[in-house]
């Protein structure tokens, strides 16, 4: 799977486990008559919202990714292609916490509200990420790919040689 896709993948995931979450946590608090706990976390999830967009400001590719990527091996063949297996592989973190925390609505909602907020952070903390490794690949006319390893074993990716592209200066010069 291609790392830019992996990224976006990420996001959406993400910004979809902070809308289930946020419904449960709505239904949980219906259900017994909550008000303050809706207005409590419905306060969180402006001030995880304004987080998540301070964090998400930069166009440029964060320290870790811009670590991952540097420490990228060079292939010559495209890995093979599963971008289901990639995903599960490497998100399962979400995928239990998302879980447990929906779980929790039915003891604890607040629980539910609060991991809320913190997939809300996520999600617009890594939105602009796709775009600067886009970037990087069209400058340096490479692909970044995600490399299938252990799921409790960071991310390793493979970069195979892409399409570089020229683009010209208003002057005319390269």
């Amino acid at each position: 799977m291609r790392f830019v896709d992996f990224l976006r993948s990420t996001v959406v995931l993400s910004a979809g486990a902070a809308t289930t979450l946020g419904v449960i946590t709505v239904l949980a608090a219906g259900r017994t008559s909550d008000d303050v706990l809706v207005f409590v976390c419905a306060g969180w999830w402006v001030l995880a919202a304004a987080i998540g967009t301070l964090l998400g400001r930069r166009a440029a590719a964060t320290p870790p990714i811009a670590r991952v990527l540097a420490d990228a091996k060079n292939a010559k063949m495209l890995p093979e292609h599963r971008p289901g297996s990639v995903l599960i592989n490497r998100l399962w973190p979400l995928l239990v916490s998302m879980v447990v925390a929906g779980g929790l609505a039915i003891v604890v909602p607040q629980v539910t509200g609060v991991a809320t907020g913190f997939a809300i952070i996520w999600a617009l903390a890594w939105r602009k990420q796709d775009g600067a490794v886009a970037a990087i690949e069209e400058r340096d006319g490479v692909t970044f790919y995600v490399e299938r390893t252990s799921p409790v074993r960071p991310i390793q990716l493979v970069r195979t040689p892409g399409f570089r592209r020229e683009v010209p200066s208003l002057n005319g010069s390269r």
